[in-house]
């Protein structure tokens, strides 16, 4: 969520956009084309997306929602990897590392079946269901 907060409205997206440009100039990595306003949208759709759904990690964490992500970053890395191919900045190595580190911490326990999330024997949902801890 730190790193995507920024894209998520046209005001902050352009304050990081600059700042990601200025960094890739000077790691001589290129800089970020100019903004246009449908950069701007889909950088806010993303950003918007992501932090929504980190808001929901944090506030009820499932370890589905582990799963999910980690799905979800391996279809990101796979798409950043393809513009890194067609001539993308290569600023965008920085993210796909994280996106490639952490989409592997997400799927490991699940391929070895060993996925941890929250138990709670004492309690149950708000709508009063008793939690089914046999899957956990």
């Amino acid at each position: 969520m730190v790193v995507t907060v920024g894209f998520a409205t046209p005001w902050t997206y352009a304050l990081v956009h600059d700042a990601l440009s200025w960094c890739g100039k000077a790691l001589g990595f290129g800089a970020l084309p100019e903004l246009d306003t449908w950069q701007v949208l889909f950088a806010n759709l993303m950003g918007s997306v992501v932090v929504v759904w980190a808001v929901l990690r944090i506030v009820r964490p499932l370890p589905e929602h582990g799963l999910l992500d980690g799905i979800a970053r391996t279809l990101f890395a796979t798409w950043q990897a393809y513009a890194l191919a067609h001539g993308a900045s290569r600023l965008l190595w920085l993210f796909f590392g994280v996106e490639v580190a952490f989409g592997v911490l997400q799927l490991v326990p699940w391929r070895w079946g060993r996925y941890a999330g929250p138990v709670r024997n004492d309690a149950s949902p708000a709508d009063g269901r008793p939690l089914d801890t046999a899957r956990r």
